[in-house]
């Protein structure tokens, strides 16, 4: 009886935690096909089903650009964090060299810093190199920000890899660069699809510098779009449209996570264990 109510507790413990995880997403859903006095309606089952506010998001303003900016932004952060991170975590749990503790311990600090810290020195440094209101002057502060939660990562995950197999790549005479991208690459899949993966999200929902780098509404991403997102007068906020644009921007993400949630779970605890 005690084994049966400590089951019975654990699923509704997680039932609990899904429905207050879930039904955000689920009131999104059903609100963005309400328009009028509907959009007022507290409740929680669906009552309509108008596509307007998907429709007008994409008739109001440039929508399908914001989209693919931030396509581009968040794919390029994590094409240049990987590329950067596998050769950086090669260096940092491969070569032996001095300072190389202090090195990645003084990389990990750096994502420690709040976001606003760095805000004004980047925005002179986008300035300066006249990238502002441009795509590539939000891919850079981006892959600053990204990286050294991917290095990290990479690094200690490239560290549980068998030497042997570098050892042995070594006395066939191949390269460092033949090593990561011959050897070392197809072992660490799920770490970089995982690091890749998280790179995106947080490419893709970065607010606070696509907000200051970005000038026109054909440069914005999409967080910005919306939070910019207007109404028939200032004070209106058109909630219809707003939850139409938060449902299209968030189904991607969700996808992607079902996608490759294996491969997520098994790079989370890669070298947690060792046997």
């Amino acid at each position: 009886m005690n084994r049966q109510l400590k089951t019975v507790l654990f699923y509704a413990l997680v039932v609990v935690v899904v429905v207050f995880s879930v039904f955000p997403f689920y009131y999104a859903i059903i609100t963005s096909f309400r328009s009028g006095q509907e959009l007022f309606n507290p409740s929680a089952l669906p009552t309509s089903f108008d596509l307007s506010s998907y429709f007008a998001i994409f008739n109001e303003q440039p929508f399908g650009r914001n989209i693919l900016n931030s396509v581009i932004v968040a794919t390029s952060v994590v094409v240049l964090s990987l590329i950067i991170a596998v050769t950086a975590s090669y260096a940092l749990a491969r070569v032996h060299f001095r300072g190389r503790g202090l090195l990645l311990m003084t990389i990990l600090s750096v994502s420690m810093f709040p976001q606003v810290a760095i805000l004004s020195g980047m925005y002179e440094l986008i300035r300066s190199m006249g990238l502002y209101n441009s795509l590539p002057g939000l891919i850079i502060p981006n892959t600053v920000l990204t990286l050294p939660f991917t290095v990290w990562v990479l690094t200690t995950f490239m560290k549980e890899l068998p030497k042997e197999l570098e050892e042995a790549a070594v006395v066939d005479g191949a390269s460092p660069l033949t090593i990561v991208r011959r050897i070392f690459l197809p072992l660490m899949w799920p770490a970089m699809v995982t690091t890749g993966l998280l790179a995106f999200i947080g490419a893709w929902n970065e607010f606070l510098f696509a907000l200051t780098f970005t000038l026109s509404n054909e440069v914005r991403t999409v967080p910005v779009a919306i939070a910019l997102m207007s109404g028939a007068s200032k004070y209106e906020l058109p909630w219809g449209n707003i939850m139409a644009a938060s449902v299209l921007v968030t189904v991607p993400i969700v996808v992607l996570v079902l996608v490759f949630q294996r491969k997520i779970v098994a790079g989370l605890t890669a070298g947690a264990v060792k046997g």
